[in-house]
């Protein structure tokens, strides 16, 4: 959600293309000139990424690299740390916790690192927050959404696991519900729920479930699958005798559109519902496109990028750095995450004599962290959640994920 690194610095040239193998050829094209502008004196402090830069999950990964390397590259322009010149180093950890755990060893073990932005899946994340913590290292997703990262196992007693983990999206205990409260909204009154059996499935089945029963929703059938399924038969044929009226998936795109087909082939002809991990256009091709994925749902956090007034430059700037991939779902998230890491690095960097000395005090800046970003306002609450809950249900609609509602959960 393979491990190459991509380092960018000074106002070097790129000079050569880092070609990604995933879903197809990839080139992770950074943008013309690299970290912006620099002299020799400067020191040097590196911001990491720890996101899936190969694999089927590539297209989210790389927009959240291209976006952290974009404010990079600006506060380099406007010498926003004065004296310091921003790196960014970004490893692959193909949404895999192994990979990702060593992907997070590797860069703790630089001592120019100071921050990290990512990881895109939960199951990843929980695998590499201890690594980082141990090395004092701020890590800030975009992507991570399930409760327990910031909470703890007993949300009912949260505690704060990690001192060192901040996120700027939302988190599946407001997003299960949200879409809960949609589907019963429009008269859905029957669901059946699978999930993957991952972290971030499980956790947004289990909040969506909760609330869907407190409306007073039934729940007809709660069915798992494995990551590397393909063939989902078995389980449509405990689903159909409940006959329910939507089926919620707890996962991402490369299953959740396989599954869509088959349902639908199926002749269990209702809408699959899903949260952020399938909220792609990889979800509609995988799923046999506008005919089969039409009127299946999504939610996912924040409002369009494209409809926000503060996203506007962003936007913008994504485009006229050249970037070969989009942005994606996370892209102003990640941007926004790497902004707030530079923005604690302002306090911290300001009298260090190294950025491995910084680490502590970077995380410590970042509780108080408060801006305006593209996403709308950024800040962290105790636990270093985000203190934003706006989330967005999106529909397919003649072959595209079209915004069906946008509202702060409450």
């Amino acid at each position: 959600m393979r491990n190459k690194r991509l380092v960018i610095a000074g106002a070097t040239l790129l000079a050569a293309t880092l070609t990604i193998t995933g879903c197809g050829t990839r080139s992770a094209d950074t943008g013309g000139q690299a970290g912006g502008s620099g002299s020799g004196s400067q020191k040097v402090a590196k911001i990491g990424v720890i996101a899936p830069l190969t694999g089927d999950l590539a297209p989210l990964g790389l927009g959240i690299q291209n976006s952290v390397d974009l404010a990079i590259k600006q506060a380099n322009e406007k010498g926003t740390i004065p004296g310091w010149k921003l790196e960014i180093d970004a490893e692959d950890d193909t949404a895999t916790p192994d990979t990702g755990r060593n992907a997070a060893t590797k860069l703790a073990a630089d001592d120019e690192v100071v921050g990290v932005v990512g990881t895109l899946n939960s199951s990843v994340a929980q695998a590499v927050q201890p690594v980082l913590n141990s090395a004092n290292i701020v890590e800030v997703s975009p992507a991570n959404t399930n409760p327990t990262l910031t909470k703890g196992p007993n949300l009912d007693d949260p505690k704060r696991p990690y001192a060192n983990y901040f996120r700027t999206c939302t988190t599946d205990s407001i997003q299960g519900p949200f879409a809960a409260q949609y589907l019963f909204g429009v008269g859905i009154k029957k669901v059946a729920t699978v999930h993957d059996k991952k972290a971030y499935g499980q956790g947004l089945v289990e909040a969506f479930t909760t609330e869907f029963k407190k409306l007073g929703g039934t729940i007809t059938d709660a069915e798992t699958i494995n990551p590397d399924d393909s063939n989902y038969g078995p389980v449509i044929s405990k689903i159909k005798p409940g006959a329910p009226q939507a089926l919620y998936y707890g996962g991402e795109y490369p299953q959740a559109g396989p599954l869509s087909q088959q349902m639908k082939g199926a002749d269990l002809d209702i809408p699959l519902m899903g949260g952020d991990g399938i909220y792609d256009p990889n979800y509609i091709k995988q799923a046999g496109g506008a005919k089969v994925a039409d009127g299946d749902l999504a939610t996912s956090v924040g409002a369009p990028t494209d409809t926000l007034a503060s996203a506007k430059q962003f936007v913008t700037d994504y485009k006229a750095g050249g970037y070969s991939d989009p942005y994606g779902a996370y892209g102003a998230y990640a941007y926004d995450s790497a902004n707030a890491i530079i923005n604690a690095l302002k306090t911290s960097l300001a009298n260090a004599s190294d950025a491995k000395s910084a680490r502590q005090a970077t995380i410590q800046a970042m509780s108080s962290v408060s801006f305006e970003g593209a996403t709308g306002k950024v800040g962290f609450d105790q636990y270093g959640d985000a203190t934003t809950r706006v989330l967005t249900v999106y529909k397919v609609d003649n072959g595209e994920w079209k915004a069906e509602k946008t509202d702060e959960f409450k």
